[in-house]
């Protein structure tokens, strides 16, 4: 992955973060926690 590369996806990242903050949907609560949900489940079978 390139820097330019990153850089673009880490904007569109904070972006998405942004606008459901301002929309107030709570997706991103809802991602992390799926997200953390899949990190422990990787634990587990390693």
């Amino acid at each position: 992955m390139t820097n330019t590369l990153a850089i673009i996806l880490a904007g569109l990242v904070l972006a998405g973060l942004g606008l459901d903050y301002l929309l107030g949907t709570g997706a991103g609560l809802f991602l992390a926690r799926r997200f953390l949900d899949l990190v422990d489940w990787m634990v587990f079978w390693r």
